[in-house]
């Protein structure tokens, strides 16, 4: 028994075969980038869908994301609840169609305008990459802070009017002095997370003094609304239940409510962040190579189109977690 083995003649091509046998009329690279992306759609799936289990299970106190994603540059203070979320999405979303004109524009062989698309999808993520970062940093650094009860509830501060104070214009400082555990000198060379601004005590002798502030707590009620206490038992949940001053997030505590969210709020923006960084890096491989010319060498600009499915699915993801996290 021989065997014959067919030479399709197509050089560089796992597998060259005319139609009838390329399989789904598609190059190897152009499938192996379609096997990746269903593979990685799968990851991005699991991980929103644990999420969403959290979120129902926990579904009577978790954060309410108007209140979390609030903030907006250069505008300190005003409340603008998504508008800088909504506008990172659009960055990314037009980054995107700039993407299909650089494949367009790869497919007329029209190597000008795929450098021109090309750059601005780059300058696309990295404005969102940016953004990105901005967001984080106020998420972690926090704006009012709360109090953290020893059952690891969240205690918020509102006036009369249900608008949020800060923890720092309402504690009265005590002439102490509270030493910092390093390693050093911490027992059994521990260090000590951070010291928290100001302690329990400040913030209850400050909640006293001022009769037109009262407690929120992280419980929604029928309306989706966080639970405010009357003036009488908010002095008595913070007297009997106050723990730990906490401002901002990180994956031990979280001012907004629930660790859990500041949890798969890292995790889940920072892994799709990775990708479109990743996205980024590769987009500067491939414009550098149409300067140079050479896809113009090759006849063909299919290096563009590959990169850009992977764009498109970065940016598909993202409309996901966008609406998992922002708007759900």
């Amino acid at each position: 028994m021989s065997t014959t083995v067919l030479n399709t003649g197509t050089e560089g091509n796992v597998w060259g075969g005319g139609e009838g046998v390329q399989p789904l009329k598609a190059s190897y690279g152009k499938m192996m980038m379609w096997f990746f992306i269903l593979s990685d759609a799968l990851t991005f799936s699991g991980f929103l869908a644990a999420y969403g289990f959290s979120r129902f299970k926990f579904i009577d106190s978790w954060p309410i994301a108007d209140e979390v994603f609030n903030h907006f540059p250069f505008l300190h203070g005003v409340d603008a609840p998504m508008y800088y979320v909504a506008l990172m999405t659009f960055i990314l979303i037009f980054s995107s169609v700039t993407m299909v004109l650089a494949v367009d524009a790869g497919h007329h062989m029209k190597k000008g305008k795929v450098v021109t698309y090309m750059a601005l999808t780059i300058l696309g993520g990295f404005i969102f990459l940016g953004s990105q970062a901005w967001e984080w940093k106020n998420f972690i650094k926090g704006e009012y802070g709360a109090i953290e009860t020893k059952g690891r509830q969240i205690l918020q501060f509102v006036d009369k009017d249900g608008h949020r104070v800060k923890v720092a214009d309402l504690a009265i400082p005590q002439p102490q002095v509270r030493e910092r555990h390093e390693r050093k000198n911490g027992l059994w060379f521990v260090k000590e997370a951070a010291l928290p601004e100001f302690t329990v005590e400040e913030v209850i002798k400050g909640f006293k003094a001022n009769p037109n502030v009262l407690v929120r707590t992280q419980i929604l009620d029928e309306n989706g609304d966080k639970t405010i206490l009357s003036r009488t038992a908010s002095i008595a949940k913070l007297e009997k239940d106050a723990a730990l001053v906490v401002n901002g997030a990180n994956l031990i505590r979280n001012e907004y409510g629930s660790p859990l969210f500041a949890d798969f709020f890292f995790f889940i923006t920072g892994f799709h962040g990775f990708h479109v960084f990743t996205g980024v890096l590769i987009n500067i491989i491939i414009f550098f190579n149409v300067l140079l010319g050479t896809y113009e060498k090759r006849g063909h600009y299919e290096m563009v189109e590959k990169v850009g499915l992977y764009w498109h699915f970065v940016d598909l993801v993202w409309v996901f977690v966008f609406t998992f996290f922002y708007l759900v």
